[in-house]
């Protein structure tokens, strides 16, 4: 039977979605659920993984029904993922041994400053391309080691298996026969060597991470492994794993050089194509692009800890609005802010400030501030903190960036897209499917199985929504900027570093 389908399986931090992709690269059957988020304490993000594989294969299931689709039409399944989150489950049980550690959670940053003190930020700067961070895996998996009682000593035996949720869901859907991941992913554990393309032994020593607990390296589009019929109820290739923002930078054909996107999801990422050589930053993170063909492509990112997150901020804690749509009515609603500005720094600050012990603010109330500016102050909040992360990506690269490509589920706001391409003063451009991180997925899974031929045939199908051109003066641009910068001052350092 003709192979018709390829499936995306976008594992986000709130929610699990599958997506049937056609030949032509449109969306067919979509399927997302939400899954529960912990906080044991202030700063401390946590998933269950079972609850997320749960969800995952639940959306899965559901496409493939909705869609009537035949097992024998699918050519393969690719996965993205949200990227520096960790499990460590028992190698045999595959019962986990803890709670999923989350890329916004800061319980490691005390870890970070020894780090740091210890004189160690250049080399794993050197070798990774990564700041130290609480951010990324490496401190949370010693986390784990170290306050799961018994479990280092059972890693060091080769009891337990660790990894990103890209290497949970690939051992989990082929039946505990394939511990992987790609090195998209792998980039961002702070203990992979990108020059050379491995687990860097220094770096695990500096962590006391035993490498027999660490996956199998590969490129972004290679077969992995078959999916386990008896778990799936079918077999078929898995064939593509990406971290969720390289796949996006995937997803929207920014293969070239200079090529730029920013995806507007829990976090906002910005990343720039840098070709076959990696560039040093001061202020962003080198981290790799992709893998394919054998070949390694670099990006500059910038990031954002907290960006379409603050939109759901509003809605489940505050309870200001009952939906997501409902901010952009309000947002539009009004002409500006009133001069309130919103620092969604819940979870510190990332690019280009790198502050763990930031937190959030709201700032410029007066009593003339209603429901309406809250709303309109979370949406510019998002993108200020994008225009920090583009000046000094601009900078830094020495490339100016004429168009920014943009997706993710927030970017369907336009009041937001508009007041983005005002404080950028650059143009900005959605695609028709601003869902791009599943579709890069999708694409490199296809590429990996000959389902598409090669890039050129992917750039095809490339469709423009809409481009928001910058219309405000220059003079206010900056009022506004110098606004949102006494804004961030005000929320750095709020927390005391134990």
């Amino acid at each position: 039977m003709a192979k018709k389908y390829i499936i995306a399986l976008d594992q986000g931090t709130t929610s699990s979605r599958a997506i049937v992709y056609d030949k032509d690269a449109h969306p067919i059957s979509s399927k997302q659920l939400e899954f529960k988020q912990y906080y044991p304490h202030p700063g401390w993000v946590e998933h269950n993984a079972d609850e997320i594989f749960k969800s995952q294969l639940k959306a899965l299931e559901t496409v493939a029904i909705d869609a009537e689709i035949k097992k024998d039409e699918i050519a393969a399944i690719g996965i993205t993922n949200q990227r520096e989150t960790v499990v460590l489950w028992d190698k045999k049980t595959g019962k986990p041994v803890h709670r999923a550690i989350v890329w916004q959670c800061r319980r490691t940053a005390e870890i970070c400053e020894k780090l740091i003190s210890a004189g160690h930020e250049k080399m794993v700067k050197e070798k990774t391309g990564l700041k130290i961070d609480a951010y990324f895996s490496g401190t949370k998996i010693k986390w784990l080691l170290d306050n799961v009682p018994g479990l280092r000593s059972r890693a060091k035996k080769g009891e337990i298996l660790a990894g990103t949720i890209d290497t949970w869901l690939i051992w989990k859907l082929s039946g505990g026969k394939a511990h992987v991941t790609d090195v998209t992913n792998a980039s961002r554990t702070m203990l992979f060597n990108i020059h050379k393309c491995q687990w860097d032994d220094d770096l695990l020593k500096l962590l006391d991470i035993p490498k027999c607990i660490l996956p199998k390296v590969k490129d972004s589009a290679c077969i992995y492994c078959n999916t386990s019929a008896a778990v799936c109820g079918f077999s078929v290739p898995i064939a593509s794993a990406i971290g969720d923002q390289q796949s996006a930078l995937f997803g929207q054909g920014c293969f070239n050089r200079g090529d730029a996107k920013n995806t507007y999801g829990t976090g906002c990422f910005m990343l720039m194509n840098t070709g076959e050589k990696p560039v040093t930053s001061e202020n962003l993170l080198t981290t790799i692009a992709l893998g394919y063909k054998g070949k390694i492509q670099y990006a500059l990112e910038g990031s954002v800890f907290v960006g379409g997150a603050v939109i759901k901020w509003l809605r489940d804690e505050l309870e200001l609005i009952s939906s997501a749509h409902e901010i952009d009515v309000l947002a539009e609603s009004v002409q500006d802010s009133n001069g309130a500005y919103i620092v969604p720094a819940f979870v510190g600050l990332g690019t280009p400030y790198w502050d763990m012990y930031a937190r959030g603010t709201i700032v410029g109330l007066t009593r003339g501030v209603k429901k309406a500016h809250i709303c309109r102050a979370a949406l510019e909040g998002i993108a200020y903190e994008v225009c920090d992360v583009l000046n000094v990506m601009v900078k830094d690269s020495g490339t100016s960036i004429k168009t920014l490509n943009v997706d993710g589920g927030a970017c369907v706001s336009n009041m937001m897209l508009q007041f983005q391409a005002d404080i950028l003063n650059t143009q900005v451009c959605r695609p028709k499917n601003v869902e791009t991180t599943a579709l890069g997925a999708a694409y490199l899974a296809g590429l990996a199985t000959g389902f598409w031929k090669n890039k050129e045939e992917i750039l095809k199908k490339r469709e423009t929504d809409r481009t928001f051109q910058p219309e405000m003066g220059e003079k206010k641009r900056e009022q506004l900027y110098e606004g949102w910068k006494k804004a961030v001052e005000r929320s750095k350092a709020w927390e005391e570093q134990n």
